[in-house]
């Protein structure tokens, strides 16, 4: 009974807090998906969190959604026009950061499993990526939530960093989406700082980002292989297609501007209390259980992905 207490509590606080802030105040359109995610974190560091799933079902959900309703705003032909050039140097920096994760990994004289768990969040998607092989290794609970909070700590740090960089290096808006969905682990944060840059950003960073997390798909078959388990189970991001699906009926049906102004203003609402939830879900506890190594794992690839991806960018797209 005091769980149950404590967890409605919990999520009145929340209530509270952020949705008149989000939806109703003058304050509702200042409040950018990285605002959400600070003011998460202030949360999270002052409230302690009695019900964690509740955050995390939350959050899942929610992004999903979003990021359905933003296809609602995109058109398909020039969305793969502004995207295709970012989704060949996939390919690579997909490859590239595994094989160079297991290396460094290994000099590291890091767990394998942690290591390969790190190094698949930084090249895919962050936890949605460590969720679906983490299973597929039989990582246990420790591995698991090490790798899921060094991948956090830098994709929160990636949501305030990259936009300033951005602006700094004169980055078009169609440079930034890529690099961002490139470089930046997660697809919520790839999508806050897409939309904190440009519309255009927004639209490239999403297609980029969730053309990547298809590659879930492919790591876990060649992990089974790797670590010798056929009978794992594979988690497919199945709402990527539903996103594909948005697009296409945006591009092939004459939907009402209302419908679609509307649409995106949900989705961007949902983006700022998804940030905030994933926000409020980081504990200093959880910073304090990562561990050097596994920390230095993670920013030595977030270096080598974001720096090679960047200048890879810088020379190919305008």
């Amino acid at each position: 009974m005091k769980n149950q207490s404590a967890k409605w509590l919990y999520i009145t606080i929340i209530a509270l807090i952020l949705i008149p802030v989000s939806y109703i105040s003058p304050w509702a359109e200042v409040i950018t998906p990285a605002y959400a995610l600070f003011i998460g974190l202030l949360f999270a560091f002052t409230f302690p969190n009695p019900y964690p799933k509740f955050n995390k079902k939350t959050s899942k959900y929610l992004l999903q959604a979003a990021v359905v309703g933003y296809g609602f705003s995109m058109n398909l032909h020039q969305s793969i026009a502004s995207g295709k050039e970012g989704m060949t140097f996939t390919v690579v920096s997909v490859v590239g950061v595994m094989v160079f994760g297991v290396l460094i990994g290994y000099w590291l004289h890091l767990q394998r499993k942690t290591a390969y768990l790190i190094s698949a969040g930084t090249a895919i998607c962050g936890g949605s990526a460590i969720a679906a092989v983490g299973p597929v290794l039989k990582a246990n609970e420790n591995e698991m939530a090490v790798s899921l909070g060094v991948i956090f700590i830098l994709n929160a740090l990636a949501l305030f960093i990259f936009p300033s960089i951005g602006h700094l290096a004169g980055m078009s808006e169609t440079q930034f989406g890529t690099w961002a969905a490139i470089a930046i682990h997660d697809t919520s944060s790839v999508v806050g700082a897409g939309d904190a840059y440009g519309p255009k950003a927004l639209e490239v960073a999403t297609l980029i980002k969730l053309t990547r997390a298809l590659w879930i798909i492919p790591l876990a078959l060649v992990t089974m292989v790797i670590f010798r388990d056929k009978t794992a189970k594979i988690s497919i991001p199945w709402f990527i297609f539903l996103f594909i699906l948005a697009m296409i009926v945006n591009t092939y049906c004459d939907l009402p501007e209302a419908f679609v102004n509307a649409m995106t203003f949900w989705s961007k609402k949902g983006m700022v209390l998804t940030l905030f939830l994933i926000g409020a879900s980081l504990s200093l506890k959880s910073i304090r259980e990562v561990g050097i190594k596994p920390l230095l794992l993670a920013i030595l690839l977030w270096i080598l992905i974001g720096v090679s991806s960047f200048f890879v960018v810088e020379a190919t797209i305008v």
